[in-house]
């Protein structure tokens, strides 16, 4: 993961009772360039939020008093104005439903990413309206492929692609978690997300699409690991 600056003037609260988890967390967001702060209750992190004022919140649903949906309730009860992403191994689809719609503003699941819990992070201060947008932090690479969330626009070799919607995600998940192998089940709860009844197998179907626009230049980038899922990769030197 990139050191960066750019994040230097936001306030991060993580709140989660395993410390392994929290402080693998807030190491990462203070490496590039957050500043954090943690509590491991939700008293403490009602607590810590009233002085803090942190512009975000990662926050664990299963705490030892309560449980995060609880403690977003009483942080929007007290007017304050922070992005809440929930983190946490319960990934039910009434789960995630209950979280946003209580007034969470996103959700991740354990196992995660911690590339992509800064990246969610970012997406989230800019939605909310506390970070601005720079056009260069909008671009993610890998190899020669170039990704740009501000323009949404795909690039390889410097060879614009069209991309429809749904791909452009699918490429994002792929480059966020590049060098990682992720599965068709985590591919449908970031891309599709919550909403989605339709068959598993889209997921193939969209990364053949994605193979007929990215991998026509070489080397090819997108990989399948069978059994397991889809790994962003170049090939392994001879």
């Amino acid at each position: 993961m990139p050191k960066s600056s750019e994040n230097t003037n936001y306030r991060i609260l993580v709140v989660d009772d395993e410390s392994s988890i929290s402080d693998l967390i807030s190491t990462s967001l203070r490496f590039v360039g957050f500043e954090v702060r943690t509590a491991a209750t939700g008293s403490e992190a009602l607590t810590v939020a009233e002085e803090f004022k942190p512009h975000a919140v990662v926050l664990d649903v299963m705490l030892p008093d309560s449980d995060g949906f609880e403690v977003c309730r009483q942080l929007r009860s007290e007017g304050l104005n922070v992005g809440v992403l929930f983190l946490t191994a319960k990934d039910g689809m009434e789960d995630k439903v209950a979280g946003l719609t209580i007034g969470g503003d996103d959700y991740m699941t354990k196992p995660f990413s911690l590339e992509e819990l800064v990246a969610r992070l970012r997406a989230l201060l800019r939605r909310i309206g506390v970070a601005e947008i720079n056009t260069d932090d909008e671009k993610i690479r890998f190899a020669d492929l170039e990704l740009n969330e501000a323009t949404h626009e795909v690039r390889r070799g410097g060879v614009l692609l069209e991309m429809s919607p749904t791909e452009f995600q699918l490429l994002r998940y792929l480059l966020i978690n590049a060098d990682r192998v992720v599965s068709k089940s985590q591919i449908l709860d970031h891309v599709w997300q919550y909403d989605f009844r339709g068959d598993a197998g889209i997921v193939e179907t969209y990364i053949s699409y994605l193979r007929k626009k990215i991998d026509i230049f070489d080397p090819p980038l997108i990989h399948t690991v069978r059994g397991v899922g889809y790994r962003l990769r170049l090939p392994a030197a001879k």
